[in-house]
């Protein structure tokens, strides 16, 4: 029992010098960017959008297993003043994002702080946003480790002429000579 002691008190004592040690991460400010800057395969975009229109593409009842969740995807037409993109809503993305910032509160799964941001009309701050590529187009989608919040009503009107999504892309291989 004796010789525990010691090696309890310098296991205590390291790691009160690694909680001493423990380093301030200052986060940096978010960029904000606009709907015609979107490029194919990036990410971690930051932007202010309103939602134009929504609606159900699949919405799968409910599964065979209480374990399994109900599977919704959603299409949003989405946009700001410089142009419009298709935004993939899934599950309870579409119907009921969890509203953090107004309560100040973290509600647990279930609760019932969720509100329906993707509504006609509604502005919304997509953060951590990428670029996914489906049939040659691109779609913008928000996966688990994005976020989506509620915002002020936009001043902006938004341009449907420049339909990012109607632009098709396709993959070429260019080979070295």
């Amino acid at each position: 029992m004796a010789t525990r002691q010691p090696h309890r008190q310098q296991a205590k004592q390291q790691q009160q010098q690694q909680q001493s040690k423990a380093v301030v991460v200052e986060k940096r400010k978010p960029v904000f960017i606009k709907v015609e800057q979107l490029k194919p395969g990036t990410s971690g975009h930051t932007m202010v959008v309103k939602v134009i229109e929504s609606k159900t593409v699949l919405q799968k009842g409910r599964a065979a297993s209480q374990h399994l969740r109900q599977t919704r995807i959603a299409e949003c037409l989405i946009g700001d003043e410089t142009g419009s993109i298709l935004f993939t809503a899934r599950n309870d993305q579409g119907n009921g994002i969890v509203l953090v910032a107004d309560f100040g509160l973290k509600p647990k799964s279930g609760s019932g702080f969720k509100i329906d941001l993707m509504n006609e009309g509604a502005t919304v701050i997509l953060r951590n946003a990428k670029i996914d590529m489906f049939k040659g187009s691109m779609r913008l989608a928000v996966d688990k480790w994005g976020r989506i919040e509620a915002t002020d009503p936009a001043s902006f009107t938004v341009d449907q002429e420049n339909n990012l999504s109607l632009v098709e892309y396709e993959l070429v291989t260019v080979a070295e000579e």
